[in-house]
């Protein structure tokens, strides 16, 4: 059933009293963190207490960039007892997008990402046609008739224009009101010190790693690091490799906290990432996503069925193998 705006926050607000102790549960990245911070606002003096934490160390230079110059109050999700709270959110992400997701019970789910079958909750809002979860929560913060502040504005902007790629992904009008609604507000100064925030030197290495590594297949780019310090590393690179003029496919792989993560990326020209990744790793872990990104996480126990070991190498050739299937 579709709601307006008006109906979807009378809704949404249904489900909360001033006594309630409020979880927010993200996977931090720059949408997550802005529609994070507009459900604080949207629940300012209307509950007790909001807190927001994260599954994943925020560790991507310009994710950090943010969360610090908008002094982003973000705690790790392993420090949190779910039983203080007696309401969970969860937003930009579903509850089968990652293992660490299942710590929490949700009451409250707000993402734009392709409905998963199983999602529990007493209050859902899945948009997957929106570029961005954040424009879906400016819809909320316009029907509460909230002017969002400098900071959050300029969280909401950043996270539209990362989520989109600048509009260059797929987007609808929605998008686009969301952000001529907050660009009047937003730190457009701030918005460029996070864009321009560069590479750690420590990451030089990933990137060596990288290109050893690679694999070329017609359009396609793969590579292996082996064990990274943070998934992020494995985004870093995979976005890199899209600006190589012949790539129209990217697949960065590296093993953290006991799984394989890929990274999928694609130019967006009638493909779909996250049908693929479900479609060649769906079966022996979790894997979905958008369009033109997409992501795999795959428990090393299973790995190790698949190719027989966790040599780089014989993982390197497993994927391209896998990816070369029809």
């Amino acid at each position: 059933m579709a709601y307006s705006n008006s109906e979807r926050l009378r809704r949404f607000y249904s489900q909360f009293s001033g006594k309630d102790q409020v979880l927010i549960v993200i996977n931090a990245d720059p949408d997550s963190i802005g529609s994070a911070l507009a459900l604080k606002r949207l629940l300012w003096r209307k509950v007790a207490e909001v807190v927001i934490t994260c599954i994943n160390q925020v560790e991507r230079p310009d994710n950090e960039a943010m969360v610090n110059l908008l002094k982003v109050e973000l705690l790790q999700s392993i420090d949190i007892h779910p039983d203080r709270f007696n309401k969970t959110i969860l937003v930009d992400s579903q509850p089968t997008h990652h293992s660490k997701f299942d710590k929490f019970k949700y009451d409250v789910i707000i993402d734009h990402h392709p409905i998963e079958s199983g999602v529990e909750a007493s209050f859902k809002d899945i948009r997957p046609e929106y570029g961005a979860t954040a424009s879906m929560m400016v819809e909320y913060l316009k029907a509460a008739r909230i002017r969002p502040n400098r900071d959050l504005a300029t969280a909401l902007v950043y996270a539209i224009k990362t989520d989109t790629s600048n509009f260059e992904r797929r987007a609808i009008n929605e998008d686009v009101k969301a952000f001529q609604f907050l660009y009047k507000y937003a730190n457009v100064d701030i918005i460029k010190k996070i864009e321009k925030t560069g590479i750690r030197g420590k990451y030089l290495k990933y990137f060596e790693k990288a290109l050893l590594n690679r694999r070329r297949t017609k359009g396609n780019l793969i590579s292996h690091l082996n064990t990274v310090s943070s998934p992020d590393i494995c985004v870093i690179i995979a976005d890199f490799f899209m600006t190589v003029d012949f790539v129209t496919w990217c697949f960065v792989s590296g093993i953290h906290n006991k799984k394989l993560i890929i990274i999928i990326r694609n130019d967006g020209v009638r493909k779909n990432a996250g049908k693929l990744a479900k479609k060649k790793f769906g079966e022996i872990g979790s894997a979905g996503g958008h369009k033109s990104m997409a992501r795999a996480e795959i428990p090393l126990a299973q790995l190790d069925r698949c190719c027989n070991s966790q040599n780089e190498q014989e993982v390197l050739e497993w994927l391209v193998k896998t990816i070369k299937k029809s």
